[in-house]
């Protein structure tokens, strides 16, 4: 599979090969923050079949965390891209919302940290469902 996609402002694109680790939505407090307040849609695909096309991603890693995620987001309009997490070696965690083709996403196969959900949000039937993150 190849997916490509890019940030609002089209400075920063990207391509993705390789088969899908897994696609899963992730109600962390952290998703959160980056989403604006929903969960976040995710396909977690090898990092060796991901490369950036055109422009070069801003970082971000918090510091006060243990094991933290490393975003990589547009510095210009601010859009999310990805995350590394070092508790996912080898693997990049692509936001859906950024490929041009959002449909070879399909559904999530799991829904992560329900702990942290809000009312408002909505968890697709079908998909294996974990507090946390799965053991």
């Amino acid at each position: 599979m190849k997916i490509t996609g890019h940030c609002y402002c089209n400075e920063l694109r990207f391509e993705a090969e390789g088969d899908p680790l897994f696609k899963g939505q992730c109600h962390c407090r952290e998703c959160q923050y980056i989403s604006g307040g929903h969960p976040n849609a995710v396909m977690g695909m090898p990092a060796a079949g991901f490369k950036y096309t055109a422009g070069k991603p801003a970082l971000f890693t918090r510091k006060d965390l243990d094991n933290p995620v490393t975003r990589e987001f547009c510095g210009t309009c601010g859009t999310h891209i990805l995350a590394r997490s070092p508790g996912l070696p080898g693997a990049v965690l692509l936001k859906v919302g950024t490929f041009d083709d959002q449909s070879v996403y399909g559904a999530p196969q799991m829904v992560i940290f329900t702990i942290d959900k809000q009312s408002y949000h909505h968890v697709p039937s079908g998909a294996a469902v974990f507090e946390r993150v799965p053991g």
